[in-house]
């Protein structure tokens, strides 16, 4: 049996890969128990500076609110179900009650109480953002008829009723305070009051007349200049929509933490307008993000309901690739099994569609949306840390470049064996090319066109199907001449006229191909984690990345290179095989997900990094070609019996 040259290599495949996965917990509390513990820490981050100045009581009335909202938040939190940042965030509790009783600076309360604020949302997430666009002018009205008597006409806290309260009225004009208020705190005060104080819970009204309000009080502290400048900013610069991308954002920022990450004046420009004018933000986001795979999948749902099922299924795909897709990077580096459970919930959707049946349908998109409000509240604008970022970059090289690179030194590891090192240029070249074409994507991903989902699933897929098929038969071949023990004279009489013949530029396509499937992604998760605007964190990652890939190389040629032939050829094919298996997996699943391939799911485990995905279509292409590796084997070693 001969083959071309470009199937008489040989790889010896190390296949090693960790995979951390975060495990989350579902919550038991209930959403209102949640968000009343975020209204007394957002509280004490707000009005705490009204308590204590230079380590002195300035109000015995508000330290001692300060000191009760704390000590409740801490108790609060002990009474939360388990989690996994249960313990991180009791811990974040009880730093900040600790710092209330020392008198601590504010800024230092503050921001222990925003950072406790943020685990509770990762922990425990609900929706923050309003459901519909907030109306201003009905905000404004609404003010005057339930607000005006006690805050003032125009929110300076001078109603008529103010000089008989204690607590006075909060001065919604007050230019400091409004600089830590974000319009989540308002919402919630507006909603559930504020205990031990004059503020009544306004719980009757419905939630679009309390988001419509908050927005319109936290309006009263900006200028007319503050708006303009603002309304400039957003029609000059993109860089006004980057720092205020979507109503999470919105409602959630603060003046005070918007000027810590750039100017001062421009992050009040900026809000000032955003808040006065939320439909240019609202518009933004409904072209991407969970937003859009939100609408995406109820239009999906709609259109099945209306027996349109070829419809429904289209745009559930785009859901999924549009939408949703663009966030995996992201969400891969904070809670992989919510990566792993949106996908799969996706699949089934996708194949109730198929089958018509509305009723599954329904409750898997209501599984969705729940599945979508955690992941709005882990990859939210500004969400992302460093330190997530760089184990996100990581853990992304690593996974996506160990499997191009064992199958590039391996080409490499057999060529000097076979003392064949004129080859070895077309290799090169390969590789070079393939990184150079990948910082072309990058540059098309960045500043030209957006690249789809359904294109890099498509790419990823069938790169996939054609590495594991050059893969199937590099084994079987080399299988034959270990068995055979034949490899010394074959290489001597058949490799220098195959070469001779050019089939090494087969050697540039396959190293090409190898690199270039796993660049193509890993550009594309970079750029996603790079949004965040943790570069540095980024280029960390990226750069460790690249010196242990380097040491895994180094190991490799050192191991091949003391190697005897005869075992390097008999143990190689076994782990080639076996890559090209994990390669038909991913090579599936990637078309399935681009819409090419339909899925059908069962139980199973799902693991990407052994190319494991739990759908009839995965596990038979992947059975298969087991069978097929089987055959060749056992055809092998007949051969050498007879």
């Amino acid at each position: 049996m001969t083959y071309p040259i470009w199937r008489r290599l040989i790889a010896f495949v190390m296949f090693c890969c960790c995979v951390i996965g975060t495990t989350h917990a579902n919550p038991t509390s209930s959403e209102a128990e949640v968000r009343q513990l975020w209204q007394l820490l957002d509280y004490v981050a707000v009005d705490y500076a009204g308590a204590v100045q230079n380590g002195a009581i300035v109000s015995e009335l508000e330290y001692g609110e300060m000191q009760e909202f704390s000590t409740r938040a801490q108790n609060q939190v002990t009474a939360l179900p388990p989690h996994p940042l249960h313990a991180e965030l009791a811990a974040a509790t009880t730093k900040l009650k600790q710092a209330v009783e020392r008198k601590e600076a504010p800024q230092q309360v503050s921001l222990l109480a925003r950072e406790a604020n943020r685990l509770l949302l990762q922990a425990y997430p609900f929706p923050v953002a309003p459901r519909a666009l907030p109306d201003l002018a009905s905000g404004a009205a609404l003010y005057q008829a339930q607000c005006a008597s006690c805050h003032g006409a125009a929110g300076a806290g001078d109603g008529p009723l103010a000089a008989k309260l204690e607590p006075k009225p909060i001065a919604f004009t007050d230019e400091e305070r409004a600089r830590s208020r974000s319009l989540m705190a308002l919402y919630q005060v507006i909603s559930q009051g504020v205990e031990g104080t004059s503020m009544p819970a306004f719980a009757g009204l419905s939630e679009h007349d309390r988001w419509s309000l908050a927005f319109y009080v936290g309006s009263l502290a900006f200028k007319g200049t503050d708006i303009a400048a603002g309304e400039s900013a957003f029609a000059k610069s993109s860089s006004a929509s980057a720092t205020i991308p979507d109503m999470n954002t919105l409602v959630t920022a603060t003046e005070e933490e918007l000027a810590k990450a750039g100017s001062p004046s421009t992050a009040r420009a900026v809000l000032a307008y955003a808040r006065t004018h939320p439909g240019v933000v609202w518009e933004q986001q409904e072209r991407k993000g969970i937003v859009l795979a939100r609408k995406l999948l109820q239009d999906s749902l709609d259109a099945l309901k209306n027996n349109q099922r070829s419809k429904a299924t289209e745009l559930a795909l785009s859901a999924y690739l549009d939408g949703f897709e663009p966030l995996e990077a992201r969400l891969d580096a904070t809670d992989r099994q919510l990566l792993v459970d949106v996908e799969r919930t996706m699949q089934l959707y996708r194949g109730a569609v198929a089958q018509g049946n509305v009723l599954r349908a329904t409750e898997y998109a209501s599984q969705l949306d729940a599945y979508f409000v955690r992941v709005e509240e882990l990859t939210g604008a500004n969400k992302t840390d460093a330190t997530t970022v760089f184990v996100g970059a990581l853990t992304i090289l690593l996974r996506e470049g160990v499997e191009a690179l064992l199958i590039v030194i391996a080409m490499v590891a057999f060529l000097r064996k076979a003392e064949r090192p004129q080859a070895l240029r077309y290799v090169h070249a390969g590789w070079i090319s393939a990184l150079a074409a990948g910082a072309l994507t990058w540059v098309v991903a960045t500043y030209v066109v957006s690249i789809s989902g359904a294109s890099r699933e498509v790419t990823e897929g069938l790169s996939s199907l054609f590495a594991a098929a050059v893969l199937l038969s590099v084994g079987l071949w080399m299988h034959q001449k270990g068995q055979a023990g034949q490899w010394q004279a074959y290489l001597k009489q058949h490799l220098t006229a195959a070469m001779e013949k050019r089939s090494a530029w087969a050697l540039f396509a396959l190293a090409f191909i190898a690199v270039y499937r796993e660049v193509f992604e890993t550009v594309l998760f970079y750029s996603a984690l790079g949004a965040d605007g943790n570069g540095p964190a980024l280029l960390a990652g990226f750069v460790t990345g690249l010196v242990l890939l380097s040491i895994i190389a180094v190991i490799f040629l050192r191991t091949s290179a003391r190697m005897p032939i005869g075992k390097f050829f008999s143990f190689s094919s076994v782990l080639v095989a076996a890559l090209a298996v994990v390669l038909v997996g991913k090579g599936i699943a990637g078309l399935q997900e681009a819409g090419w391939l339909t899925a059908t799911p069962v139980t199973g485990p799902r693991m990407p990094v052994l190319g494991l995905y739990p759908t009839i279509e995965t596990y038979a292409a992947q059975l298969a070609l087991l069978l097929a590796a089987g055959l060749g084997f056992g055809f092998n070693l007949m051969k050498v019996r007879k």
